[in-house]
This record gives C-alpha cells, structure tokens and sequence, in this order.
C-alpha cells in the first residue's frame, strides 16, 4: 500500500509532535523487537537481563504509545474509573504518553460493579481508571513474553492465538481413541481472581514490584464506601489474566514431574493422567478413579494451597466418561465407546433465554432491529459451536426460535389474519417458504434481509495452535501469521467484503503495514470518498487500524491501492 498526500506539503517529522504524527509502524515493530528480546532472556533463565529489558521497554516512548492506544481503541474506552477521566480527544491521548511514568506513581481505586453469572450469582468486577488501564497494559507487554514462556503445553486461557476450541480439540485427541483414559477430574478453583495470595505474586511474578504492589492493594469503591483488597488480582484490569495464569502455571508440568517421582516414568504414561487449562477451570484425566482422587486431587489441592486458592467443593468432581461432563459450554460423553462432543444443555438453556430476553425487549421495534439484535447472537453462538457435533441442536434451536418469532408476529397483530401476519413477517427464499425476513429499501433496489439460519454453515473440525507454539519467537513468525490470518478470516466469514480486502491485503493494514488484530480493530475506508462520487465497490476500498483511519483523515493523507489489488 502507498500513501501518499500531506495538505500542507511537508513530510512529517520523525520526532512525533502530536498523536497523529506517529509512525506506529515503528512503534510496533519497536516493541514487538523488545518482547521477542525479553522471550529469548527467559528462555535462558537470564533473570537478570530479563529485568533490564523489561525496564527498558516500559521506559521506551513506542511502549507507552502502544499502551495508551491499546485502552483508548478497546470496548473500555468509553467507560471511566473512580476520576471519570476518559481520554477520548487526540490531545489528551498524547498528553497521557508522557504521563506513563513508574516515579511517583500510585494507582487509584477500582470502581466496583457486579455483572450476573449464569448460576444466578454476581461476579464482581473492578473498573480501573485510564491511566491506570494504560500502566497495567505497559508493564503487560513486559510481562506477556515472561508469561508464554513458562506457560503449561495446555493451558487456553487468556493467551496469544489459542481460545477454547483448542481446549476442546486438546480434550479430544486425549479421549477419543479405545484406550484412552475413562475417568476425568472436573476441578473448579473457588474464587480464583478474588483469592490469589498478594504474598505469592509480589514474590514470583517478574515485573515491576512497584506497579504489582500498588494494583494489588489499591482497593475498590462500591456506592461511595472505599473497601481494601487483601487478596486477588484486579479482576477488570488489563494484566489479572496474565497474573491469573502465571499464578497457575506448573499445574501441569510439576504435576508429570511428581507424578514420575511418585509411580515412575513407565506408570505416569500408563496412568494417562492428561491436563487441559482454561484460565482456571481445568480437567485431568487418568486410568482409574483412584488414582484422581488419592494421588493426582491431594497433590493439586497442596499446588493451590501455596497460592492462597482451594478447591470448588461445589463444582470439583470425578466422573466416568460414559457418564459425561460439561466443559466451557460442550458436553463430553462416550456413546458406545466413541466420543461426542456436543453443546452442553446448560449452555442451550442459557442461549435460548438470552434469545427470548431479546425478543421480549423488542416487542414494539421494527422486523428489521429486531432481526440486527438476534443475528449478532445466532452467528456467535453458532460460530461458538460449529466445530463440534451440533448440526442437530441448530436444527431444534431454530424451531424453537421460530416458535418465538411467530409468537412475537402474532401478538403484534391480534386482529390479523394468519395468512397476513405469515405474508408480513415471513418469506419464501428458496427451497423455504418461511423465513423471518424483513424487505429493506437500498439505491439498488428493495432485497429481504434474512434471520440467520446456524444450521446452513457446515461443520467443520477445529485445527488446534500447536501446545509448543510461542508467540514471541522469530522461529514461530510465520506459523503465528498463518494461524492468526486463517482465524480472522474465518471471525470474518459473515462479512465476505471485509474477508476479502482482509486477504487481498494479506491480514495488514493499507497504511501502516502492521497486521489487523481482533485487538487492533478495524475500520472500511473508501479511497475516493462516497461524498464525491465514490462507489462502495472492493476496488475503492481498504481496511485500516482505526487509528491509522484518524491519521488519514486528520493529516489529509491519501491511501493508493497498488494493481495487484485492483483485481476487484
């Protein structure tokens, strides 16, 4: 990509004088440098020079830039801390660069709110300020190089390209075959976030102890009354996942070094005693019963005791495989000795009130609205679901949501016939005579937008990160650029405008060259505005970090489609 078109004729300054005038494309790759630096030190147990790289990067202008737009561009930016502080202009997010210092500096009370869980209780979650959000996602990139470094084979949570697909495929490939293991540990950790020692962190997390210590016991405010934090992570906060993790990591690897101590190499494999993290809910499998609850349970139980953590006496159990358990949504059970993985009921229960609450709460909206709100729902629970065995549940989900769709059309119009209220709400599209669609007028014409239908995309099986990919070794690049590009495209399979600029321009963006993220975002610009007469064709547009977009906008910059794009 070229760009091209300063209004006022001069270059830009190397040295940034205004948000608009950094170079990000050197500001990522000035980090992404340092990290990978930070990687290689860890690797070699080299604590010491981990820590002076540390400093370094948190030090650096390129890190407190990439922080101060990482909280500035994410879905928190409009939401303020206890100062009500928010840096939404492009003056205050450049002034706050220079206010990214570890000197002097003392993080404020989280804002406590209460966000329901699906067993009716609240889970509580703290909101930090900007300045604290930026300092927590600075000193995160110090600290995320450390993390997957020393993070266990298995564990899913909360890191670089691996999500809770990977879980399910890892606890496939361990029970599927005839002989695998028949008994699985399911174990909860009571409290994880809230209870992790304050003592256990500051003693073996390597970052700034500054920093950790001042989040650690910077306390929360609920309904004006200021309450001390003796324990747990900031759970709200950038970097509590992080901690989380590393706070748990050894759960698998100490347990096979024990494990050989205790029976020996030979009945450690013998046992098939396999572990798969998700943040911190976790399963283990192994041969017998006994051997989860004598050997394996009572060793976990000591691991989380040195980290202020037990055990959830409520949700920690042992079950036989033909029995079945539940796991991040997914049912998994033996059928005749072949293993199914299928959406769980409680995960059904749960979407189908969700999709009720929203019909219920549109009941004087437009079809159109109507159908915008359950879309977004469909397509990410069934995107959720489309790698396991789930093409029946969608058939039997969509009944029932057709249930509540007729419902709905029919209460609008007591006094209507059957047949209006069918011709109003409901099409033929296809081979099907009754889709819930809604007729929308556009320039080109009038065309019926659809209720999604989950059961028309097929099924296909997840294609699991390799457990020794890192994401911050050089070795790893293209593998980590080939797995991120093949998952963005698939998040974008809905919008197949965007999938396509998105692989014309090879997952970067058209200005800076840096890749598009989920994190990053995105934004649709037309290179020839639509003001003055440009089309909503692929040739006349890219996609662009949403900063980069600002950028262009603000400096008259103009974007040059390269012809190899042209195709379009």
């Amino acid at each position: 990509m070229v760009v091209s078109g300063v209004t006022n004729g001069s270059a830009l300054s190397d040295i940034p004088h205004d948000w608009h005038s950094i170079n990000w494309r050197r500001v990522v790759k000035n980090v992404r440098r340092m990290q990978i630096r930070i990687a290689k030190a860890t690797q070699a147990s080299d604590w010491r020079r981990v820590k002076s790289l540390q400093r370094s990067l948190t030090r650096s202008f390129s890190a407190r830039a990439m922080a101060v737009r990482r909280v500035t561009e994410n879905q928190g930016k409009r939401t303020s801390g206890v100062d009500h502080v928010l840096w939404d202009t492009h003056e205050s997010r450049f002034w706050a660069i220079g206010q990214l210092n570890i000197r002097g500096y003392k993080s404020k009370p989280l804002r406590r709110i209460y966000i329901p869980k699906s067993n009716g209780k609240k889970r509580p979650l703290g909101i930090p300020t900007m300045k604290d959000r930026a300092m927590q996602a600075l000193y995160h990139m110090a600290l995320d190089p450390v993390a997957e470094s020393t993070s266990d084979a298995n564990s899913y949570g909360f890191r670089l390209n691996r999500s809770t697909a990977d879980a399910e495929e890892q606890i496939f490939t361990c029970l599927a075959p005839k002989r695998s293991a028949k008994w699985v540990l399911e174990a909860d950790i009571a409290g994880c976030f809230d209870n992790i020692s304050h003592d256990w962190l500051l003693q073996n997390i390597p970052v700034d102890k500054r920093a950790l210590n001042t989040w650690l016991k910077a306390g929360t405010v609920f309904n004006g009354e200021f309450q001390e934090t003796t324990a747990g992570t900031p759970q709200g906060g950038i970097i509590s996942p992080t901690l989380a993790n590393m706070a748990l990591n050894g759960l698998e690897s100490d347990l096979r070094v024990y494990l050989k101590m205790t029976l020996g190499v030979r009945n450690t494999i013998l046992q098939k005693i396999n572990v798969v993290r998700y943040a911190d809910d976790f399963i283990i499998t192994g041969k017998t019963s006994e051997i989860l609850s004598s050997v394996v349970r009572p060793w976990i139980e000591q691991f989380l005791r040195e980290r202020g953590l037990t055990l959830s006496e409520e949700k920690t159990r042992i079950t036989y495989i033909d029995d079945g358990f539940d796991f991040l949504g997914w049912n998994f059970r033996k059928y005749a000795g072949k293993l199914l993985v299928k959406p769980s009921a409680d995960n059904m229960k749960r979407f189908y009130q969700n999709i009720r609450e929203t019909v219920k709460n549109n009941m004087t909206t437009e079809q159109t609205s109507l159908i915008y709100a359950l879309n977004s729902k469909l397509r990410g629970w069934g995107k959720y679901h489309q790698h396991v065995v789930s093409k029946a549940i969608f058939y039997r989900m969509e009944h029932q949501i057709f249930q509540l769709l007729w419902r709905w059309a029919r209460r609008r119009h007591p006094n209507k016939a059957v047949t209006w209220v069918k011709r109003r709400y409901f099409h033929a599209v296809g081979n099907r005579s009754w889709v819930f669609a809604a007729k929308v007028k556009r320039e080109k014409g009038v065309y019926l937008h659809l209720l999604h239908q989950m059961s028309e995309a097929p099924i296909k099986r997840h294609v699991k990160t390799k457990s020794d990919y890192h994401p911050y070794s050089s070795a790893w690049e293209l593998y980590g650029e080939n797995l991120r590009q093949k998952r963005m495209l698939n998040d974008m399979g809905h919008r197949r405008e965007w999938a396509k600029l998105y692989h014309s321009q090879q997952g970067r963006c058209a200005m800076c060259s840096e890749v598009l993220t989920k994190e990053t975002g995105w934004h649709d610009h037309h290179i020839v505005y639509r003001q003055h007469g440009g089309s909503d064709a692929l040739a006349n547009r890219v996609l662009l970090h949403p900063v980069c977009h600002q950028k262009l906008h603000t400096n008259g910059l103009t974007v040059v489609k390269p012809a190899f794009l042209n195709r379009f």
